[in-house]
């Protein structure tokens, strides 16, 4: 819990929601390119590739307070969540075997498996020593990022074991999500509250709102790699189910076509099945149907939160970018 009546607070110099951004991005760019020089050159690398600092962006919308300000807290936790995600980014790429990400080679391709497991598990421990330097830390215990990246971690292991699972079930699927994509945003936005202090009554809607958007953007990146070219999309695309990755679009698929799901189990699909059984049952539009379930629990969410008006504006455009209405 936050205490109010901190003497800390009191003398500590807020500063505006550019300036925190604008911070963010400094301080992940000098963590990649100032790491220690037996690491520097493969951190540098990672950082020629930077994302849309979306998780990054959501902490620091959330902290946000009445007078439209952010703590400086705020930016080591966003940065800290950038790195995380960097990190998880890593490792999937050595999972799937990708040779590019976000318009650059992987770091397992260019470097090899080893190197890039161990920069994942370096980028991870300077996550973790972000948050933990913080100052006044006690008095944000509320934000327990090590249990996140514990739901991360298990999200990215039921999808392993569930490798090439044609029987994987729509429930199945969206617990796999909720845990290696949406736990992430979720730890975001509770940050952010955190540091807005909000009650604990808005601290557990902003985590609800966090896990819905989680939930949109991966949904929203299932049909992403059926609608985009590797041009476009500045990563592998057509590939989830050649990676054993089993989506939501081809769920429904196997779900309404028997025969699909037995030459699934007999001897396998080609890509071109896939995409006919995908279009022929409406899987992406199904999968925007639950997209659009979880946009209106956002937005219901957005509603009972007492926000001012420029704060509601971007937390939507957020859910918008999430959901690729803007």
């Amino acid at each position: 819990m936050i205490n109010n009546n901190s003497k800390q607070d009191l003398n500590t110099e807020m500063i505006t929601i550019d300036e925190a951004i604008r911070q963010v991005k400094l301080t992940v760019d000098k963590t990649l390119n100032k790491s220690p020089l037996i690491i520097r050159e493969f951190t540098k690398h990672l950082a020629l590739s930077k994302g849309k600092f979306i998780r990054a962006y959501s902490v620091i919308m959330c902290a946000e307070d009445k007078d439209g300000m952010v703590h400086p807290n705020a930016v080591k936790i966003a940065a800290a969540i950038e790195i995380l995600h960097l990190a998880t980014l890593v490792h999937d790429d050595i999972i799937d075997d990708a040779d590019l990400r976000r318009g650059q080679a992987t770091l397992q391709k260019k470097y090899g498996k080893r190197t890039a497991v161990i920069c994942g598990d370096y980028l991870l421990s300077v996550s973790l020593r972000m948050v933990a330097s913080i100052s006044n830390k006690k008095e944000y215990l509320d934000l327990e990022i090590h249990d996140y990246v514990g739901r991360v971690c298990l999200g990215e292991l039921n999808q392993h074991i569930n490798s090439s699972n044609v029987n994987l079930s729509i429930y199945q699927y969206l617990k796999i999500i909720s845990g290696k994509t949406a736990a992430l945003f979720e730890a975001s936005f509770l940050a952010g509250a955190i540091f807005s202090k909000a009650t604990e009554a808005e601290r557990n809607r902003y985590k609800q709102l966090g896990f819905y958007i989680g939930m949109i953007f991966q949904l929203t990146d299932d049909c992403i790699d059926f609608e985009n070219t590797v041009e476009t999309a500045n990563k592998p695309v057509q590939s989830d189910y050649e990676h054993g990755v089993i989506t939501l679009p081809l769920i429904n698929a196997l779900q309404k076509m028997g025969d699909l799901k037995a030459k699934a189990l007999d001897k396998g699909i080609t890509r071109s099945e896939i995409n006919d059984a995908v279009e022929k049952t409406g899987g992406l539009e199904f999968t925007r149907m639950v997209v659009k379930k979880y946009y209106n629990k956002s937005m219901g969410v957005i509603d009972r939160l007492d926000l001012s008006d420029s704060k509601k504006e971007r937390l939507t455009l957020l859910l918008n970018k999430a959901s690729r209405l803007s």
